[in-house]
């Protein structure tokens, strides 16, 4: 059945950051959730033209509920990936450039699925630096002083593979390849042998019985 609620959208073809999508995070002592740092690419206005409906619609809904108690213009999640970020006045980094930029969240998990929109099956798929489509919805928050509309996490569907962010991981292969070995690998037992019934007194190899 299709979600009829104006506040939901689904964007398509844009990055994640800070993926947490296969355990809950977290942030600073704060209640563990769910989250990914949205990537919303401004070559594609159809996308940032869904965002601001989605916030015309929550806004609304909120003021419909708090009156002019609730901002006609309220704080959003939502920044350019061009300016500062918000928290500390610091340019976003290299990734955001040319993007809006948002963090959706859930307390639950997220309705995950492959590019042939099967369930995931491996949460590593989801990395930071790989291009997705994502299902969220915007809801307005109203903490006394603190009013403002927020991003929730629904649903995320693998695109395309991107590159990572933050580099590749390492491979134990390559880090030890020039290291020598000190201690013999270990001798593989016998066919049918499968018991250790000592050790070589010179090697310290098991022997199998």
């Amino acid at each position: 059945m299709a979600n009829n609620n104006p506040a939901h959208i689904v964007l398509t073809n844009v990055r994640l950051s800070y993926t947490h999508l296969d355990k809950p995070y977290s942030n600073n002592g704060g209640e563990p959730k769910y989250s990914a740092t949205i990537l919303v690419p401004k070559t594609d206005p159809a996308n940032k033209q869904k965002i601001d409906a989605a916030i015309r619609a929550a806004t609304a809904r909120m003021r419909e509920k708090k009156g002019n108690s609730f901002p006609e213009t309220p704080k959003t999640s939502v920044h350019d990936g061009d300016g500062v970020r918000p928290s500390d006045g610091q340019p976003f980094g290299d990734e955001c450039k040319g993007c809006w930029v948002f963090t959706a969240s859930s307390k639950t998990q997220p309705d995950c699925r492959d590019q042939y929109k099967q369930p995931l099956l491996d949460g590593s798929e989801l990395y930071s630096g790989v291009w997705a489509h994502v299902g969220v919805t915007f809801f307005g928050y109203d903490s006394g002083s603190n009013k403002g509309i927020g991003v929730a996490l629904d649903t995320v569907m693998k695109a395309r593979d991107g590159e990572p962010l933050g580099g590749m991981r390492a491979s134990a292969d390559d880090d030890f390849a020039d290291i020598p070995t000190t201690v013999a690998a270990p001798e593989t037992a016998a066919a049918g042998s499968s018991t250790i019934t000592g050790y070589d007194p010179n090697t310290f190899a098991p022997i199998y019985g």
